[in-house]
């Protein structure tokens, strides 16, 4: 879903100020319920669209922590004002993908601090008030 994005390298560098970035394409994409293994580690992939069509996020279920990118931050969620990012379907990802992990599951956003799914259940205006 976000092959588009790679397409773009050259434009979005430029635009950025970065050294010119090639496109490419990579010799596989992640998928829903991918399970990849980095090392020791195991992580499932959950795909969460909405953000941008492909997005995924990392679950490491050993040490109960999820890498969320620019999904969800700790009391906001990400911006869906870029091309073919989706406001609905970025709360419904966060909703039947993400808030359904332990709740404490600790939150690795792309920026800012972290987080747990128990916090952002009971304080995150954008999802807290959903969950009992």
């Amino acid at each position: 879903g976000d092959k588009f994005w790679l397409d773009a390298l050259m434009q979005q560098s430029q635009m950025f100020g970065f050294p010119p970035a090639q496109p490419f394409a990579p010799t596989e994409w992640l998928n829903d319920n991918d399970t990849i293994s980095v090392g020791t580690l195991t992580l499932d992939v959950l795909h969460c669209p909405g953000h941008t069509p492909g997005h995924v996020v990392l679950v490491e279920r050993t040490s109960n922590k999820v890498i969320v990118g620019d999904v969800i931050f700790a009391g906001s969620i990400g911006r869906t004002d870029f091309p073919q990012g989706n406001h609905q379907q970025l709360i419904d990802s966060i909703k039947q993908k993400i808030m359904v992990l332990p709740d404490d599951m600790t939150i690795y956003p792309g920026h800012g601090p972290t987080t747990t799914i128990a916090t952002e259940k009971a304080t995150n205006p954008y999802v807290s008030g959903q969950f009992g």
